[in-house]
């Protein structure tokens, strides 16, 4: 007689990536296509992880054509969703302008016009980090959990894996 298994949820994972000018209009079509995406996966307009990968597609693309931006170059936007995170990848050309990461993010003076975008980040995304991009430039990371840790099967957790 064999033990009951445990149910598992699927590990189909779904990709989209696309390349965007490095421009704000590019950055503003990132987020429409995200969105638009995302409700083709069954993840409806207007629902918190919509609205939430919505508000973290917009911040890092924004964040990279403002600081990664290198005329011609453009960025590169990857969502990745299996049956317990959405991984939001947007990357860029300028790896010498890194920011520090989760652990170095700087709230910015109350007077400040700028500066808030990755401490936005980090209050939003359960887990976000940076990245080398092969061949060159950087990869910010920002990962929604979308089944509680600890209701998920053996299938592991592949953050660090890159």
């Amino acid at each position: 007689m064999r033990p009951a298994s445990t149910p598992r949820l699927p590990v189909t994972a779904r990709v989209f990536a696309q390349r965007f000018s490095s421009t704000p209009r590019g950055a503003r079509l990132a987020r429409h296509l995200a969105v638009h995406r995302l409700d083709a996966w069954g993840i409806p307009y207007g629902s918190a992880i919509s609205d939430t990968a919505a508000l973290l597609v917009a911040e890092l693309a924004a964040n990279a054509v403002t600081h990664g931006r290198v005329p011609g170059r453009d960025i590169e936007v990857l969502l990745r969703l299996d049956a317990y995170t959405l991984r939001i990848d947007v990357s860029d050309t300028r790896g010498e302008r890194r920011p520090t990461g989760p652990d170095g993010t700087v709230t910015a003076p109350p007077e400040a016009e700028h500066g808030r975008g990755l401490v936005l980040v980090d209050a939003l995304a359960d887990r976000w980090g940076v990245f080398d991009r092969v061949p060159v430039g950087k990869t910010v990371r920002a990962e929604l959990d979308l089944v509680p840790r600890g209701e998920r099967s053996l299938a592991g957790d592949d953050f660090a894996r890159g």
